[in-house]
């Protein structure tokens, strides 16, 4: 009891210090996560310029594909490197190899040469948020956790603002290639950053990695993947490709599944999914990954195509999606460091996202910029209490021990979630939109629809009128339909949302309940699960572990 006392007081004392390392660490990895979310969106607007100068039109989309698989791919398996062999060691790894990747495509002279050189850079990509988040874990109690959620909030909604911004600043006045070295730097000052200020327990795993499990995961996950990039765009839906993908990613998975319960030291253990907060956390994390991604997809393609705003101020565009999200996000954290108590979040965020979008379904051709606007600020307050949150509860169901698995899962999830949203709510919004150009202007509505389902302020603005109205008309109603679909998705958020069981969380100062529930066993004393990490029995304050 004495020591237990002890080490709550130093937590404490530690916690309310904050010293300076700490701060600095910090910053290293709110670096590293912005390059995660910034290279996509930075590498997306110099995709134009890449393919005049190296050609290879055709392949252009396997620039983007490339990377998003190796990412999704590689997510959980850094994840356990990290449980096994350490935080520290695995994360530098994940950095150094995406600096790589970012200077191989930058000097890249084909695009098949950009192509191989992007899936190394999504090698290095899929440690990134993982580590993070993993390492925030490590370092801060879920209770004072909340408090940092507005911090990776900003960094999100900066990173989608200022992408497509800096993308176009840096094509334009330096060069395609530095859209990749811009990396460097910031890469390099995180990585010394960490090396010289982190210091988190040593791990030495006695068991060898599971490489069946993780080459089973790798061909399911990148099946799963090509089908939603190509279903419906480079393949049909009902053709063999697409159904021989499906049939190879379900047999991956069902046998990864599987081997999962045999394997000495599995890359993905699934006792984690006995936890009930876990698994709900993990299916409104793909829900969140679906919706967002999708909003952050059309919103702009409407107000550029029906409102006709500039491409080059996209980014702006999501500003009152992002900038509410950030505000709530800030809020629900220190509400959740303060009181100890989640729940209410998961399920005013998933009433908040469902109504956003149906919301967003409404908007037609009349719907005025601020009203939109309005309709986004819903949506964002509604991620605000999800996005966090649901990262933070999944890490507080399960032992210190399996930090890293918990957080690759999660992250994995919403990739994937990303990646359907994407991939369902963009089929049924091209579908919707050639159905209105050919009701509504014949010949001349598919002629335009062949050309591009997507086009531009400037573009638009060369049409003839009966056909700018047209396809004005057809991405609103592809518009509804898709934001539609993503309402009827998110009431399914809202359901598991309900059935979370508020647990109370590691250093929030009462104890879990004795109730013998697979939650109630999951986050215990926080000296005790340190204990299992470090090999000592209390856990070490912020101020020993950095």
């Amino acid at each position: 009891m004495a020591d237990t006392a002890k080490a709550e007081a130093a937590e404490a004392a530690g916690t309310e210090e904050q010293p300076r390392s700490v701060r600095v660490v910090l910053l290293a990895l709110m670096i590293t996560m912005m390059l995660a979310m910034l290279d996509n969106m930075i590498v997306g607007t110099a995709m134009p310029t890449i393919v005049g100068e190296l050609g290879g039109l055709e392949h252009l989309s396997w620039v983007v594909t490339a990377y998003t698989l190796a990412t999704a791919a590689s997510t959980p398996i850094w994840g356990k490197l990290g449980d096994m062999y350490g935080r520290k060691g695995a994360f530098m790894a994940s950095i150094v190899i995406f600096l790589a990747g970012s200077a191989l495509s930058g000097m890249a002279q084909d695009m098949g040469q950009l192509i191989g050189f992007r899936a190394v850079q999504g090698l290095g990509a899929g440690g990134l948020m993982v580590g993070v988040m993993a390492i925030i874990g490590d370092l801060i109690p879920p209770r004072e956790r909340g408090r940092y959620q507005g911090m990776m909030a900003a960094v999100m909604a900066v990173a989608m603002i200022a992408g497509p911004l800096v993308g176009g600043t840096i094509t334009d006045n330096w060069g395609w290639r530095w859209a990749f070295y811009i990396n460097l730097p910031l890469g390099v000052v995180a990585l010394l950053a960490i090396s010289a200020v982190l210091h988190l327990p040593k791990k030495r795993a006695q068991t060898r990695i599971d490489y069946l499990g993780a080459a089973l995961l790798t061909v399911g996950i990148t099946a799963i993947v090509l089908v939603t990039t190509w279903g419906g765009t480079e393949y049909a839906w009902g053709s063999a490709v697409i159904m021989e993908l499906i049939g190879i990613g379900t047999a991956a998975l069902v046998g990864f599944l599987f081997w999962q319960t045999k394997a000495t030291e599995p890359v993905m253990p699934l006792h984690i999914f006995r936890s009930r907060n876990f698994s709900l956390m993990a299916f409104i994390g793909f829900i969140t990954g679906f919706v967002m991604f999708g909003a952050v997809l059309f919103l702009p393609l409407f107000q550029q195509s029906v409102q006709g705003a500039s491409a080059t101020n996209s980014g702006l565009l999501l500003l009152p999606m992002l900038g509410a999200m950030l505000v709530v996000s800030m809020i629900a954290g220190r509400v959740t460091t303060g009181s100890g108590r989640y729940k209410v979040f998961p399920v005013v965020g998933s009433v908040l996202m469902t109504a956003g979008l149906f919301l967003l379904a409404q908007m037609d051709t009349d719907t005025t910029r601020l009203t939109s606007g309005l309709y986004m600020a819903v949506l964002g307050a509604g991620m605000g209490c999800l996005m966090q949150i649901t990262m933070l509860v999944a890490q507080n169901s399960v032992e210190m021990k399996d930090m890293g698995v918990a957080s690759s899962t999660s992250t994995l999830f919403r990739t994937l979630g990303s990646s359907f949203g994407v991939a369902i709510m963009g089929a049924l919004f091209n579908s919707r939109v050639q159905d209105m150009m050919a009701e509504r202007a014949g010949a001349l509505g598919s002629k335009v629809t062949e050309q591009s389902a997507q086009l531009d302020a400037a573009s638009l603005a060369k049409l003839p009128a009966a056909a700018r109205e047209a396809y004005q008309h057809a991405v609103a109603a592809g518009t509804h339909s898709a934001f539609l679909l993503g309402a009827i998705i998110a009431v399914t958020a809202l359901v598991a949302a309900v059935f979370v069981k508020e647990v109370p969380l590691r250093g929030a100062g009462p104890k879990q309940s004795d109730d013998g529930g697979a939650d109630s066993g999951a986050p215990k004393q926080v000296e005790d699960a340190a204990g299992d990490a470090a090999g000592t029995g209390a856990k070490p304050t912020v101020a020993e572990t950095v």
